[in-house]
């Protein structure tokens, strides 16, 4: 399927590959953790960092713009931290705010930098919807490298995380460290957005950490399942959306890869073996048939 396309093509597909999965296996987490709304926060906290690296460079310097961003994100989680332990303003209020934020200063850097003479050809335009077409060999390998990194931690560390979402007390207990925990599961969580925010872009970054967690939990109630799961419909919906935006010119990444996860995800809630519409339908049908023949038999037995 994907042997006319370019060698550098074919990389992309296996860096976004590697995106999704390792997106699908983080936002396991994040949905775990009932943090869904962080990803989206700090999706959008590191658009103001991405564009704070091309003012100091003065050019785009890739390597300095995802510094950037990854030190934007990681204000982003400190001051949701900060917020929360040092006033009685709510999480999910919290990352609203600094979502909103953030992502409106980034929004007026980017304004800003697009009137400077040359801006408009800076391509920076592509970090809000994606353009996996335009990274070059070297964001590709640095991608694939970072997003192999981000699947190792995960996997070594698995029944650490297990204890850590699921019984924190026994983990405290054992000597396992949650404020780590915490901070290890900041780090990759930022360092999966920083590293996909140029082939899916700030604002759909969120759904790619998400929506393959999702997913998952339509068909499986094992944790472990779900992480599998999660990582293979975000590895497909890499791949898919942007073998898609490959067949036309100037096509955004992001939202093909955000379509491509949201048709898996409506094929999950129809079908899903363990919470899908199809299944909780059909065993409400079989629950009514038996209080039916229940209340035939307690008839009968009563001789009516």
């Amino acid at each position: 399927m994907i042997g006319f396309l370019s060698y550098n093509a074919q990389w992309v597909l296996l860096s976004t590959l590697l995106l999704g999965m390792a997106s699908g296996l983080i936002g396991t987490l994040s949905y775990w953790k009932r943090q869904s709304l962080m990803s989206d926060t700090l999706s959008h906290a590191a658009l103001p960092g991405v564009i704070f690296g091309f003012l100091v460079a003065g050019s785009k310097n890739m390597p300095l713009m995802l510094i950037g961003a990854a030190i934007s994100a990681l204000l982003g989680a400190w001051l949701i931290s900060w917020i929360t332990s040092s006033t009685r303003v709510k999480e999910d209020a919290a990352m609203g705010i600094i979502l909103s934020v953030f992502f409106g200063l980034g929004i007026m850097l980017l304004t800003y930098v697009n009137r400077m003479p040359g801006g408009g050809q800076s391509g920076l335009d592509n970090f809000i919807f994606g353009q996996a077409a335009s990274m070059v060999s070297n964001d590709v390998k640095w991608l694939c490298a970072l997003a192999a990194v981000v699947i190792c931690i995960v996997g070594l560390l698995y029944k650490e995380w297990k204890l850590f979402l699921f019984d924190s007390a026994f983990a405290q207990g054992i000597g396992l460290s949650l404020r780590w925990m915490n901070a290890i599961y900041t780090a990759v969580l930022v360092l999966v957005i920083v590293i996909g925010i140029q082939a899916v872009g700030v604002i759909l970054m969120a759904a790619l950490l998400i929506i393959p967690a999702v997913s998952a939990r339509y068909w499986t109630q094992s944790f472990r399942l779900v992480l599998i799961l999660s990582a293979a419909i975000g590895g497909l919906s890499g791949m898919v959306g942007t073998f898609v935006s490959t067949l036309g010119s100037g096509w955004p990444t992001g939202p093909f890869i955000v379509i491509a996860a949201s048709s898996i995800f409506i094929v999950s809630l129809t079908f899903g073996t363990s919470k899908g519409l199809l299944v909780v339908y059909l065993q409400r049908q079989q629950q009514r048939k038996q209080v039916i023949i229940a209340s035939q038999q307690r008839r009968v037995e009563r001789g009516q």
